[in-house]
């Protein structure tokens, strides 16, 4: 059975394509939960409208995403921690604290989940973080660890 899907669906496709699935999952399954609808001529005109508005909202996106690293790379962010003789921190510094520090000093709003930070910052110093800030694009942060 030839479907439009109208939302993403794992493994299957994204909202406005049209794909053939048997023919009891669309019935049982895509169709009574919303995911799709059986394909029609107008659907698919339909279709076609929804992947072009997919790709422009991908397009601006991305654009948004470069437009940011370009931003992060001449920035340094600075944290501010406890810490003990020899620069050892007391605790750490995680995705989730680079996050709040990003936002209070430059007002950039990073998803904590999108900085790839291998494993807690433990020591006073610089580092450099890696961020997915799109499917396509990342960027590095340079973070200065300071001992208060």
């Amino acid at each position: 059975m030839r479907i439009v899907l109208r939302a993403d669906v794992e493994h299957l496709g994204l909202k406005g394509d049209l794909v053939d699935v048997a023919d009891g999952y669309a019935r049982n399954y895509l169709v009574p939960r919303g995911l799709a609808i059986k394909a029609t001529p107008g659907i698919i005109t339909q279709a076609e409208a929804m992947r072009r508005n997919r790709a422009a909202k991908l397009a601006r996106d991305r654009q948004g995403a470069e437009e940011l690293a370009q931003r992060l790379t001449t920035m340094t962010l600075e944290v501010r921690v406890r810490a003990g003789d020899g620069g050892r921190l007391f605790g750490s510094v995680t995705a989730s604290d680079l996050a709040d520090a990003a936002l209070a000093q430059f007002g950039v709003e990073l998803d904590r989940r999108r900085i790839e930070l291998a494993e807690p910052i433990k020591s006073v110093g610089p580092a450099e973080v890696p961020v997915k800030l799109h499917t396509e694009v990342s960027a590095t942060l340079r973070v200065q660890v300071v001992a208060s």
